[in-house]
């Protein structure tokens, strides 16, 4: 029932041309690209398939928790810089490029950029608020543009969420700009405590489907930045909870759900571990993912450093190094699970603080181990066929985890007790590992369970 009614919703609600270019882009040769990074990683090369590239670090929201530099001094990547850096990843097979900020759309430049790559697919993260009629209609003719929009909440909670007032309805407009465009949309939200019991619901997938959204996304938020605001994190209860939903609904629904940290089997998995997905910030600094803001290599040439694109991710000792702690210390985000360990890897390579606001390091240093995607022996098997079939050839560890006994070191394990944490060199846990209040009696994640219950499923928190 849920193949025919997702091929109906294909066939008969999205326009051909877009249909094609989504398939031939982003399903033919993004597949390719995969491919062609697995024979890397056989030889030791890693260079990401799919990047993530923050053009922009202005936004016109506050939101919660963000850790970008909103505030700051506007930064772009210009139209020639990104035309060199997408460029000289198509030469290494890449056809996928994530567009995120900040706010996207305030790039003065954002659709020269988009209509220079035609042969391209870009999913723009974004919040829809400067999504016209005109620019959804440019979206359109473009054709190889996919706007991911978040909506995080009702009406109160949205305004709550992202720091401004009528929100929702500015959000939910741009969102109907697409649609009535015909441009292939999605919606995202990312998942907290004030938010999950108006959101994670069949009703608001139902919704979706009847306004005429392509795909979703479910993240988890994530406590990271000057102002993480732990009290936001989800229980483990609920993520569990989450990633239930997601499963089910993707067997049930026709909808895309997204998720970016579960192989087919509900195992956990990295993306920046197993080096399928890099991000670049606003300066042009390349990053293991967005949440580490730290780096040894920028996209624009210098006479210190005139090389390839290619030759900057593949020679990076600082990647390297970060991929292998991660890939050695948890299936899980080994920011949220051991940021002592990061800061180590951060220090031993003299990685240059890549934010405006230059407090990276300290927000690392006071960062307490939490549990993040990882809970082995709880794993939720993916229930849809094409969705299981698809992430065994295409998305998983690459056997990056291989050999590697993760029951020492990953967060379920060391956040049991205080004692532990100090142990590793970390702060006390006053706020709980999963930044609520814990009960000495009840463990540190409640419910009197073993810590191997947990689990936090998440790219990003916010359009940045």
């Amino acid at each position: 029932m849920y193949t025919l009614r997702m091929a109906k919703r294909m066939l008969f609600e999205t326009n051909k041309r877009l249909l094609w270019k989504l398939f031939w882009n982003l399903g033919v040769k993004g597949a390719r690209s995969v491919l062609a990074h697995k024979r890397r990683m056989r030889k030791g090369q890693f260079f990401p398939p799919f990047l993530y590239v923050s053009v922009i670090n202005s936004c016109n929201l506050r939101c919660q928790g963000c850790w970008v530099d909103v505030a700051h001094k506007q930064q772009t990547i210009d139209l020639e810089a990104m035309n060199k850096l997408i460029t000289e990843a198509k030469q290494a097979g890449n056809t996928f490029f994530g567009i995120v900020g900040g706010e996207p759309f305030m790039h003065p430049e954002l659709f020269d950029i988009l209509a220079a790559h035609p042969d391209v697919y870009f999913q723009v993260f974004t919040n829809g608020q400067f999504i016209t009629k005109e620019k959804a209609q440019r979206l359109f003719e473009l054709g190889n543009v996919t706007p991911l929009i978040s909506v995080e909440g009702n009406e109160i909670i949205s305004d709550e969420r992202r720091g401004r007032g009528d929100v929702l309805n500015k959000t939910l407009e741009g969102v109907q700009n697409c649609l009535d465009a015909n441009v292939m949309t999605g919606v995202c939200t990312s998942l907290c405590k004030t938010n999950i019991d108006d959101l994670l619901t069949e009703q608001w997938v139902d919704r979706l489907i009847e306004m005429g959204v392509l795909y979703t996304w479910f993240h988890v938020y994530r406590p990271m930045g000057p102002d993480a605001m732990p009290e936001l994190c989800l229980t483990p209860e609920q993520q569990r909870q989450a990633r239930e939903f997601v499963v089910d609904m993707r067997a049930r629904k026709p909808i895309i759900i997204i998720d970016a940290y579960y192989d087919g089997a509900g195992q956990a998995l990295c993306p920046a571990a197993n080096g399928i997905s890099h991000h670049i910030n606003p300066w042009g600094d390349i990053e293991p993912c967005p949440i580490v803001q730290f780096s040894q290599e920028s996209i624009h040439s210098s006479e210190e450093d005139d090389r390839t694109l290619f030759e900057k991710f593949t020679q990076s000792e600082f990647l390297a190094d970060f991929r292998t702690l991660a890939q050695e210390t948890t299936r899980g985000c080994i920011v949220l699970e051991r940021p002592e360990l990061l800061q180590q890897v951060v220090e031993k390579h003299d990685a240059k603080d890549s934010t405006a606001r230059g407090t990276a390091l300290q927000e690392l240093k006071s960062m307490v181990p939490r549990t993040s995607q990882y809970h082995p022996g709880h794993e939720i098997p993916e229930r849809n066929l094409y969705y299981r079939l698809a992430k065994k050839f295409l998305f998983n560890d690459f056997g990056v985890y291989e050999g590697h006994d993760h029951s020492g070191t990953a967060a379920p394990y060391i956040v049991s007790s205080e004692p532990a944490l100090r142990a590793n060199g970390a702060a006390s846990q006053a706020g709980g590992c999963c930044g609520t209040e814990q009960s000495a009696d009840a463990g540190c994640c409640g419910g009197g369970e073993n810590l191997v219950t947990l689990g936090m499923e998440d790219p990003k928190d916010s359009d940045t």
